[in-house]
């Protein structure tokens, strides 16, 4: 370095301005030409890793690509402003050393926190095109908990390279975290309650919940550290603190076996005779159905001898439980239940009266005759 130093000196007629110049203008050339090799190694190891998918070669080569050209520019600039600084003695410059090593570590940090995002994106996306199911609230909570390791482990190494004590700046957060959590109790019960979801999992991101507590109700999409973003079945956002998942009894229907069909239907009591074989007619189709699910209960029985109507009830479980498809296994059940009725020449019932007409007064009975008028007609 030196020997390059005094044959530009030689070159350049001892200017010293000049020799400084050049050695800026090599390293900013020094940066770009790495930063051109650098893209075109990073693109032939990502093709490489396409083919070969590898999670870990495919999370570092994606992660890898920004950070890198900024730590090329970071530590560039920072020899080039050494240089300056040891030539012309400007006060002002010396902090570049301890700046570069932040700018380091940031850069270290940066390349960490997106290789963890691109790690689980491409461990999701993995799984879900070889149709397995992933558990996207659990690798969420483990991404977001290295993410807030790597944040603090940055931070901490920042402050040391700047020539701050470590354990001050731990002890002080002792002290202060004390005043912090009675002054951000609900930042802290949102934060806990984040906790309780990603460990007990009562529910996970696109699981169908409802509380009958609170008016809740819709597709979870999104589970922070602070709020939990539910998208209600009108399409309108709604955010939840996560405290309140730890107070309120949540219902999540995405996780029911089967869905129930449970129906009464009124027969007329004029086809009573034919209700024993309506059920046991109805009940066959039933078990027959290949939307039913037998494994579970199954009741068709005469219930009730109503106000209008002989009360058939029917009690049973689809395997769906899909919303649309359940409804359509609904809708054909209740068409061949009503076959079956008219099959046996039975209505079903409606509502009705029975008026009977009736002269308000009765009628006056015939008198008798007259006796004079009877000894006439003798």
């Amino acid at each position: 370095m030196k020997q390059a130093e005094v044959w530009l000196e030689k070159l350049f007629g001892g200017d010293v301005m000049t020799v400084l110049w050049v050695h800026v203008s090599l390293v900013v050339l020094a940066v770009l030409v790495f930063n051109f090799v650098m893209r075109r190694v990073l693109a032939r190891l990502g093709r490489l890793a396409n083919e070969t998918d590898t999670l870990l070669e495919l999370s570092l080569v994606a992660a890898a690509r920004q950070p890198l050209s900024v730590l090329a520019w970071v530590v560039g600039i920072s020899f080039a402003g050494q240089m300056v600084q040891e030539q012309t003695k400007i006060a002002l410059l010396a902090f570049i050393p301890p700046a570069r090593t932040v700018g380091v570590i940031a850069c270290l940090g940066w390349f960490l926190l997106r290789f963890i995002t691109q790690a689980k994106e491409v461990f999701v996306r993995r799984r879900t095109a070889r149709g397995e199911e992933s558990d996207r609230t659990t690798v969420e909570a483990v991404a977001q908990l290295l993410r807030i390791a790597v944040l603090i482990a940055t931070f901490l190494g920042g402050l040391q390279s700047l020539g701050f004590s470590v354990e001050g700046v731990l002890a002080f957060g002792g002290i202060g975290g004390i005043a912090i959590g009675f002054a951000a109790k609900d930042l802290l019960a949102n934060f806990f309650g984040s906790l309780m979801i990603y460990f007990d999992r009562p529910f996970a991101v696109g699981d169908w919940i409802r509380s009958p507590d609170k008016q809740i109700e819709g597709t979870v999409e999104d589970i922070g550290w602070r709020l939990t973003r539910i998208r209600t079945f009108d399409k309108r956002p709604l955010y939840v603190p996560n405290s309140v998942f730890t107070t309120i009894t949540v219902e999540n229907p995405s996780r029911m076996s089967n869905r129930r069909i449970s129906e009464t239907i009124g027969v007329r009591y004029d086809d009573i005779g034919e209700i024993a074989g309506i059920v046991e007619d109805i009940r066959a189709m039933l078990l027959a159905h290949p939307e039913i699910d037998p494994a579970q209960t199954l009741i068709v029985n005469f219930l009730q001898f109503n106000e209008f109507s002989l009360d058939i009830m029917i009690y049973t479980f689809t395997r769906t439980t899909i919303w649309d498809k359940y409804h359509e296994v609904k809708q054909d059940v209740l068409l061949k239940i009503a076959a079956i009725i008219e099959r046996h020449g039975a209505q079903i019932a409606y509502p009705t009266r029975i008026s009977l007409s009736a002269p308000l007064h009765p009628p006056t009975p015939p008198t008798s005759p007259a006796p004079r008028e009877a000894a006439r007609g003798a």
